[in-house]
């Protein structure tokens, strides 16, 4: 059965299928062998309405909305002006200020992709012009924005805590300092990069600049402050936060920066429609799948025979780490949290190791992958947005990815990198 499933899954990849037909086929497959049929379908078509039932998972669309929104707006540009002005002037610091702005717009929009676009378009024409390798621009970019991932809001967090049934307010909170961790590292290498390569620095801004940078960009700095303290205070949950999100941003790019038309945002909102469809679709999918391979007990079978089932918690976390970091190399992020996470819960749940924990480890590997060959999605977004070739967006990404690996190294080592905040604003 097992081995029918993941054959069929392949075949459809490789014919070109969307992720979606490939789950649903596998799916239907487990259960026509584990049932003898297909009288009892209505147990699967109520699996896949569960999976998108929970109250949580009305975040997901509010989350693009948002960053829709943001996107085709002033937001980005803003944040971005802020940053170069104070900062752009050291050595390195227009890479770091590079860096930065991507953390700080991934935490207005917690889309990895959406920060390639917004903060790397306008960004990678200044590092190149100002003696920045263009191997080094686009990888410094890709992989920066992945932070994104970690730093509240994340969809990925949303379908993890969805699926692990964990406080997806928690996971918000213990991805914070993992994320700042990576900023620090990746501005040490962009300044040790740019002493090496002797990268000229760019004028420094005056008062008079960085006061109006800083004027401009408070409004759009009220994004993560909503969701952090929104969420840290108890004022509101991460659904309700992201609705609070989609309506700020309707207030500041229509009313405030007046850039965006009632037009704009109906056109923004038909994008949202079709993206949040194909994220749902998927999650009922993996909801189905799911259930199949656990009622089939697929899981512990999987685990036993990779002698998982007998292993220390060190060893489970190692094996979820590659796991994770390998199947986000080659599918989508979101399809590698629906199906892989069922299958290593039954083992967090025995070792009782803290979801939170897991779900942050998992969360960084998702991270490592979209900026990783062969199929990394912001590789790919990198290629269309600033029209390289393929071998030129990856070509300067390892020390990057290093240091991905080092902090997810780190995580499984020091756990409470993660857990001291977390531990800290719930008060455990």
């Amino acid at each position: 059965m097992t081995s029918l499933m993941l054959l069929s899954m392949v075949v459809l990849l490789l014919l070109g299928f969307p992720m979606m037909v490939p789950m649903m086929v596998a799916t239907l497959i487990g259960f026509y062998i584990q049932f003898d049929g297909f009288d009892n379908s209505r147990f699967m078509i109520q699996q896949m309405f569960a999976g998108i039932r929970p109250a949580s998972l009305i975040a997901v669309p509010m989350f693009i909305l948002a960053a829709d929104i943001m996107t085709k707006g002033r937001s980005a540009t803003k944040l971005i002006d802020m940053v170069m002005a104070y900062i752009g002037h050291y050595k390195g610091g227009l890479a770091v200020s590079t860096a930065t702005a991507c953390t700080m717009f991934g935490a207005v929009s917690g889309s990895t992709q959406a920060t390639v676009v917004a903060v790397g378009s306008p960004l990678h024409p200044k590092l190149v012009q100002n003696g920045y390798k263009d191997s080094f621009s686009l990888s410094l970019i890709i992989s920066a924005s992945g932070i994104a991932l970690l730093i509240p809001p994340s969809i990925g967090m949303i379908i993890y805590g969805g699926i692990a049934q964990t406080s997806i307010s928690e996971l918000f909170i213990a991805g914070i300092v993992p994320g700042l961790l990576i900023l620090v590292l990746f501005s040490i290498y962009s300044v040790f990069f740019a002493i090496k390569e002797e990268v000229p620095t760019v004028p420094k801004a005056s008062l008079a600049e960085r006061l109006k940078a800083t004027r401009d960009a408070i409004w759009p700095l009220g994004f993560p402050l909503i969701i952090v303290f929104g969420i840290y205070g108890g004022i509101f949950s991460p659904t309700e936060a992201a609705s609070v999100c989609v309506l700020y941003a309707l207030l500041l790019e229509v009313v405030v920066f007046r850039e965006l038309k009632v037009k704009d945002v109906l056109d923004i909102a038909k994008s949202t429609g079709l993206i949040t469809a194909v994220v749902f679709i998927l999650v009922a999918a993996g909801a189905a799948f799911s259930w199949v391979i656990s009622f089939a007990q697929i899981p512990q079978a999987i685990m036993a025979g990779l002698g998982l089932n007998e292993t220390n918690e060190l060893g489970l976390l190692l094996a979820i780490s590659i796991a994770f970091f390998v199947g986000c190399m080659f599918v989508d992020s979101i399809v590698v949290i629906l199906i892989m996470v069922p299958i290593f819960l039954p083992e967090i749940e025995r070792l009782e190791l803290d979801k939170v924990l897991v779900g942050v480890i998992i969360t960084l590997q998702v991270a490592i992958g979209a900026v990783t060959p062969p199929f990394g999605c912001n590789i790919f977004t990198a290629v269309a947005v600033f029209r390289r070739r393929y071998v030129d967006v990856v070509r300067g990404s390892l020390p990057f990815v290093l240091l991905l690996v080092l902090v997810s190294g780190l995580l499984i080592l020091f756990p409470q990198i993660a857990l001291f905040l977390r531990d800290l604003a719930f008060g455990k």
